[in-house]
């Protein structure tokens, strides 16, 4: 899948100090790429939408 326009923003439960850093793009047609902030040249895992909101509703914490 091609990443070129995705508009990649970090996980608001990143921590600050170079730790576990997640980016996520969602304004991908159809998907929704996930990729390590640290590595942003490195792969990224693509996730049907639907998915990635079933995954999002289980996350403890949240909200």
């Amino acid at each position: 899948m091609d990443l070129t326009g995705a508009r990649w923003r970090k996980s608001s439960r990143s921590s600050g100090n170079g730790g576990a850093c997640v980016e996520v793009a969602d304004n991908l047609p159809g998907a929704v790429g996930v990729r390590d902030s640290k590595d942003p040249g490195g792969p990224a895992l693509i996730f049907p939408p639907t998915a990635w909101r079933a995954f999002v509703a289980r996350v403890p914490g949240r909200g």
